[in-house]
């Protein structure tokens, strides 16, 4: 029998809990087969949904004591099946731990729990004329846990950093239930960097119980500038062109055509409809500096090609350039039963030639792509169109999505930005890394959570399979892993 299904086991786990928050029939446990990466769904042996952080530490002890795997979730808005269930684990939802405990106006910071929204905060901390910069699209639904799990970003990620950038201090518990508090209120602390290790370490190394973020003064002016482009590569160029001006854009945001067509469908932010392509190019800061970026930024537009430029002229107009790209991802559901959303980071100068290879690699595999992304900062999020219904067409679309990660490698980028590697990258990881860099990877998990316990199989590949997928991948009659052996 599954140590899962132990009846000594659940007899201990239900003790911890009220009774509505220990599910294990699979008409209650369904719901949380998958997160927003749906074409992987696995339905969870049980699911744990703990009130307090006490909870939280007596669950993963119990855990840890009868050897039960733990997968942490969120909001379940992950977009790599980083929180997909494990067969015989425990699925430790953290939606309840939902509360903002306290905000700093001098010190500018505020402590909440995992499971508070990202948007929330913002929300809080508008009393104190102040905000949590980080602002992925999902922000009205997502938590903050996920996001330091994910170490997300969002459209002001160029100028104000990811989640990493954003954070100074965790609670975290082992898998045995040991108390990890990592960072500082300070803007340093001593020793190794752990606070950066955790954020983005998926679940793999600890349960993060509290969260310390940054909060930042609103800026006294926010205006955004519209171009649209008559061909994609153009507007790849201008965006190299605007940093190389000097200016660092708050948000540095690029659409396509397929992209537009469908955001304007479904929010009317007044997008032209005749161009290949359009960036929304956000400058912030005291008036004096937002004036001379927004004529700078018109100049370099004009210089690359642009066919025509937009100045948003108010607030609501401001919002409403935003709220189209904000909405770009359930729009373009509107284009296809079904698409599959992929995160590669790439050097900004190489934006002009993978996107003209994507566009190939499109035409090879027969689907369509609408394309949304961070611009300034490389973030691609290639949107891959399938039908689901037909036979292979979802197969394809994986394919497709792990050939344009591939690529990003090859330029000199990464499998990903923020969306994590979860279950849906984890191939892609042994092109991005060496056998000795993927032991050392190993090894940390390994520091952590010797047993392996927590969230296992995701994020970091064993080396044998390594091995098996570079035998699929053969080049020039060379394994990319020759030291490995073939399978």
């Amino acid at each position: 029998m599954s140590a899962i299904r132990s009846p000594v086991f659940l007899k201990a786990l239900r003790s911890l809990l009220l009774p509505e928050s220990l599910l294990t029939a699979p008409e209650d446990t369904r719901p949380f087969e998958s997160d927003g990466l749906a074409a992987y769904r696995n339905t969870p042996d049980v699911v744990v949904l703990p009130d307090s952080e006490a909870q939280v530490t007596a669950i993963l002890r119990l855990c840890h004591a009868h050897q039960v795997a733990v997968v942490t979730r969120g909001a379940g808005t992950g977009l790599a099946a980083g929180a997909l269930p494990v067969d015989g684990a425990v699925l430790l939802v953290l939606a309840r731990l939902n509360q903002i405990k306290n905000i700093d106006p001098l010190a500018r910071t505020a402590v909440v729990q995992p499971g508070v929204r990202n948007l929330a905060i913002s929300e809080a901390a508008a009393a104190y004329n102040l905000y949590y910069a980080p602002d992925p699209s999902s922000q009205i639904a997502c938590s903050i846990g996920g996001n330091v799990a994910e170490n997300s970003g969002g459209v002001h990620c160029l100028k104000y950093g990811l989640t990493v950038h954003n954070i100074l201090k965790l609670r975290a518990w082992t898998i045995d239930g040991q108390l990890l508090e990592i960072g500082s209120d300070a803007l340093d602390a001593p020793g190794y960097d752990l606070l950066a290790l955790m954020t983005g370490s998926e679940g793999m190394l600890a349960v993060i119980t509290e969260v310390t973020v940054k909060l930042l003064p609103r800026p006294e002016r926010a205006q955004v500038v519209l171009a649209a482009f008559d061909d994609v590569a153009k507007a790849g160029a201008a965006v190299g062109n605007i940093i190389a001006a000097g200016v660092i854009p708050a948000g540095l945001e690029m659409m396509d055509r397929l992209a537009i067509q469908a955001a304007e469908d479904f929010v009317h932010a007044g997008y032209p409809l005749d161009c290949e392509a359009i960036l929304l190019c956000e400058v912030d800061g005291v008036n004096e500096e937002v004036s001379d970026d927004i004529f700078t930024v018109h100049e370099v537009l004009a210089a690359s090609g642009a066919t025509e430029i937009r100045t948003a002229d108010s607030e609501e107009q401001r919002l409403k350039f935003w709220a189209g790209r904000k909405a770009a991802f359930p729009a373009v559901g509107r284009l296809a039963p079904d698409y599959y959303c992929m995160d590669g980071t790439i050097p900004r100068a190489q934006l002009p030639h993978v996107l003209k290879r994507i566009s190939e690699m499109s035409i090879e595999y027969g689907l369509a792509v609408a394309n949304v992304f961070h611009a300034g900062d490389g973030n691609l999020h290639p949107l891959i169109l399938f039908d689901a219904n037909q036979p292979g067409e979802l197969h394809q679309a994986e394919t497709f999505g792990g050939k344009i990660l591939e690529l990003c490698v090859e330029v000199g980028g990464t499998i990903t930005g923020e969306h994590g590697v979860g279950l849906e990258k984890i191939n892609q990881m042994c092109a991005q890394f060496s056998t000795p860099e993927l032991t050392r990877f190993h090894e940390v998990k390994a520091a952590f959570d010797p047993d392996g316990l927590l969230n296992p199989g995701k994020a970091v590949p064993e080396l044998h399979r390594c091995a098996e997928w570079g035998a699929m991948h053969i080049q020039g009659g060379q394994l990319p892993y020759p030291e490995l052996p073939r399978f």
